[in-house]
């Protein structure tokens, strides 16, 4: 269904996807969609991507913006925001949240959205999932997930099949890039791929990463 989504787009005589990722905290984009995003840019032509960041403090945005370049080599034309909202307290801060977010739809028109799944427990993830579908009304929304102590993994039923150079330059990513991270007890390479193992069996694959997907017009 992505690829049938994404080919619709080019066929429409775009020069290449506008891709917009969104993430809560420094990590989330590239734990929930690090490998889709990797195979995109190696299948796809890219025109311009915007990934934004909304909490992080001065040590977790310089690996934020890092990893974020990381992910996107090959794609010229990109915007890395990051911001400083206060994990953890997004609701409280709703207004200047939801400010910035007509702010984004103002300055940009993407063909595909990520973001966060609707019913994670982490209630910054939901926020943004909220405001994402409040504001871009008419576009094509995937929702990642995020694996956490919460257990609220539910049944996707989207899937990117991820091959080994995928999955490899995600895990490493992430393991290079973050390491104020790691000393946290769930932040490993046997997470990250168990996931992915996880999701490729469901799959009929050996990798994948799953997605929620409310609406589809194919």
């Amino acid at each position: 269904m992505l690829e049938l989504q994404l080919g619709k787009k080019l066929k429409e005589g775009a020069p290449g996807l506008r891709l917009l990722f969104l993430g809560a905290h420094c990590d989330d984009i590239e734990i929930g969609c690090g490998g889709t995003i990797l195979r995109l840019i190696r299948e796809y032509p890219i025109s311009h991507v915007t990934w934004v960041v909304f909490c992080s403090n001065e040590i977790r945005e310089r690996e934020a913006r890092d990893c974020a370049e990381q992910f996107l080599q090959g794609v010229t034309s990109r915007e890395i925001i990051v911001r400083d909202f206060r994990d953890g307290y997004l609701s409280q801060q709703y207004t200047a949240v939801k400010d910035f977010f007509e702010q984004l739809r103002r300055e940009g028109d993407p063909d595909v959205i990520f973001t966060h799944y609707q019913r994670d427990l982490h209630q910054d993830h939901r926020l943004l999932s909220e405001l994402t579908w409040n504001t871009f009304r008419n576009h094509f929304i995937l929702e990642y997930e995020i694996p956490k102590y919460d257990g609220d993994l539910g049944n996707p039923p989207c899937f990117v099949i991820l091959d080994e150079k995928d999955v490899e330059g995600k895990v490493k990513k992430l393991m290079d890039c973050y390491t104020s991270q790691r000393s946290k007890h769930w932040f490993d390479e046997e997470t990250f791929r168990s996931i992915l193992r996880l999701r490729g069996m469901q799959s009929a694959s050996r990798y994948a990463e799953a997605f929620y997907c409310r609406k589809l017009v194919i």
